[in-house]
């Protein structure tokens, strides 16, 4: 088992993923190369991130690759709100996915602090 698997973060983002990886599904198929692919590659980002980061000899390059995943839980939270004004998740899968990408960037703030 490696170090980042132990970590609530990276388990929460993996399952985001895989969330945001059957939900995009329903797309447009049109989007496939637009929003459906920048959403799949921003929430992959923030668990890639997570995982390279974990393999920095000090606190400081670990907290430079957490913020860069902070950067793209960001940018995943706008993709999940511009895909909801366009119609593309419905109530119940919109509610949910921002639910858990907000937990994600609470988790991935207080990990930041902790190396501080």
């Amino acid at each position: 088992m490696y170090g980042f698997e132990k970590l609530t973060v990276w388990q929460k983002a993996l399952d985001f993923c895989e969330l945001i990886y059957k939900e995009s599904k329903k797309f447009p198929k049109e989007e496939v190369f637009g929003i459906t692919s920048q959403i799949r590659r921003s929430s992959t980002s923030i668990l890639l991130n997570i995982s390279e980061g974990t393999a920095c000899k000090s606190k400081r390059d670990f907290s430079r690759f957490l913020n860069i995943a902070l950067c793209s839980q960001y940018e995943t939270v706008a993709i999940l709100k511009l895909s909801d004004r366009l119609g593309f998740l419905d109530n119940e899968s919109s509610a949910k996915l921002l639910c858990n990408i907000e937990e994600i960037g609470k988790l991935l703030h207080g990990l930041i602090n902790s190396l501080k």
